[in-house]
């Protein structure tokens, strides 16, 4: 359950009534956009009320007549689904700030300059979004507003999705320690164990975080492993 001091109240009006609920803010939009949510890790209180700042709770009469069921997950999905949701000002300024930043960190991760086929840091990015005055929508999936803000960049900065393959190959005595952690980082396009000892592959990655799985390599490698760039 959330606490009830990061609590906003979800509230509907229907059969000429009020019903509302103590919900975790950032989960209940996961419920608006129909994504499977536990409902009771989301709610404050499990309880319905009439008026949540008061703390009068809605009958289990109204309750059943209203929504033909007095359970409160039930409802409390209903209300969530089809209500609205009473965030203060500075709960939508942190909430958009933070899509914002999941945003901006998307478009970094996946996406590079087609000119000098390097990725742009997160603050050019911002900026251009700034230029082309984005409105980030809090209703919206991260997902649906990356295609909106790189249509709007795009006459601003030179940006595109883009993957690459790097071939790298690492010595004999970094090589069984350091495969998972290369393997989990993107798409194995191919790997072989050769007679030495030493691991040799081909992955695929968004060509947005090369600098990252560069780093990863010298990391785990103290700097010995080969790479390229296919």
């Amino acid at each position: 359950m959330v606490s009830l001091d990061e609590a906003v109240t979800a509230r509907l009006k229907k059969g000429g009534k009020h019903f509302e609920v103590l919900v975790d803010p950032e989960g209940a939009l996961s419920v608006k956009k129909g994504e499977d949510v536990n409902i009771e890790e989301i709610l404050a209180v499990e309880s319905v009320f009439e008026d949540a700042a008061k703390g009068d709770h809605s009958s289990e009469s109204d309750l059943a007549e209203i929504f033909g069921t007095e359970d409160v997950i039930e409802i409390s999905r209903n209300i969530i689904e089809h209500g609205e949701l009473q965030l203060t000002k500075e709960q939508r300024k942190k909430m958009l700030e933070d899509k914002t930043k999941q945003v901006i960190t998307t478009i970094a991760q996946n996406a590079i300059n087609p000119q000098t086929k390097t990725p742009h840091p997160p603050s050019r990015i911002e900026k251009a979004m700034e230029e082309a005055k984005i409105h980030i929508d809090l209703f919206k999936s991260v997902d649906e507003q990356v295609n909106i803000v790189m249509k709007a960049i795009r006459p601003i900065i030179p940006i595109k999705f883009e993957e690459v393959e790097v071939a790298v190959r690492i010595p004999p005595e970094y090589a069984a320690k350091s495969y998972g952690e290369i393997a989990k980082f993107g798409q194995l396009v191919k790997d072989e164990w050769q007679n030495d000892g030493s691991w040799v592959a081909v992955i695929k990655i968004p060509a947005g975080i090369q600098n990252d799985f560069y780093g990863l390599v010298n990391k785990l490698t103290k700097g010995d492993a080969e790479t390229k760039l296919l």
